[in-house]
């Protein structure tokens, strides 16, 4: 069938909407449940930590198969055909899982979920399965964190931010990851200012020992504190490179370091302290 398209409120670019997506709250329910038994999945779960504070910020949700598979035994049988109820069907399951491992008791530790932008079509419609399952488990909407899905290309930046501050404006946090990538970077940064940024893994590694990559990530440390925006080292996996950026005034991080993602399961500060 022939997608139809509609031009986006931000740039006029024409964003194809899926052929079920009338536009409203009632045709949106069709995304949440979608997938059906089709494609069976779960996720792990890995901590961003406070090391400052000495505690865990938030735990983002990593697809994974129903058995604790890898993320592409999922993520490669996803197609344009089941994109956007799948990605609603992870936001929904996400947050269920989450909630039967006691997140909401866990003392306001947050719920990091990525999206896939190009399953967005109507902002404000597409985020509606998402407040309902927050509101069904009794999830405050300031506790989940939108980011973007690592390896998805945003060609088309305005747009992209309109989906974030539409977000906002529900009362969810939002992040940008892989900073500094190249298709996440200083040109989104311009057209809107997250509340989170997670700095790319590549231009961790080795940084203690690596000038250009020290030159790099003390320059992103400085950006995201002018611009207010809260930044989040992932990937880290030595002492050295997490007593850099501690040294740069940095507090959360990511990585294996402090834990690697729990199938299923939801870390503790005693994991890693």
């Amino acid at each position: 069938m022939e997608e139809q398209t509609q031009a986006t409120p931000a740039s006029g670019t024409p964003t194809p909407v899926p052929p079920h997506c009338g536009g409203d709250r009632e045709s949106c329910a069709i995304c949440g449940n979608g997938l059906g038994g089709e494609l069976a999945f779960s996720f792990a779960y890995q901590p961003i930590v406070d090391l400052a504070a000495g505690r865990i910020y938030a735990h983002e949700a990593l697809v994974r198969g129903p058995e604790g598979q890898s993320a592409a035994s999922v993520l490669e049988r996803i197609g344009e055909a089941n994109r956007y109820s799948f990605d609603q069907a992870c936001r929904v399951k996400a947050i269920d899982l989450a909630c039967d491992l006691g997140l909401p008791e866990r003392g306001g530790e947050k719920l990091s979920i990525n999206f896939l932008p190009h399953a967005v079509y109507r902002p404000e419609v597409c985020i509606q399965t998402t407040l309902q399952a927050a509101h069904r488990r009794g999830l405050d909407v300031s506790s989940i964190v939108f980011e973007v899905t690592e390896g998805e290309r945003i060609e088309d930046g305005p747009w992209f931010a309109e989906i974030l501050r539409e977000y906002r404006r529900q009362g969810f946090l939002t992040a940008i990851d892989d900073f500094g990538a190249g298709y996440a970077g200083l040109r989104l940064l311009a057209d809107f200012q997250p509340d989170l940024i997670k700095l790319d893994m590549d231009l961790v590694r080795n940084v203690d020992t690596q000038p250009a990559r020290q030159a790099i990530a003390r320059s992103t440390v400085r950006l995201a504190q002018e611009l207010g925006i809260a930044l989040v080292v992932e990937g880290i996996e030595t002492p050295g490179e997490r007593d850099f950026f501690l040294h740069e005034g940095v507090s959360l991080f990511q990585g294996y370091l402090f834990s690697r993602p729990a199938f299923q399961g939801l870390a503790v500060a005693d994991d890693w302290r």
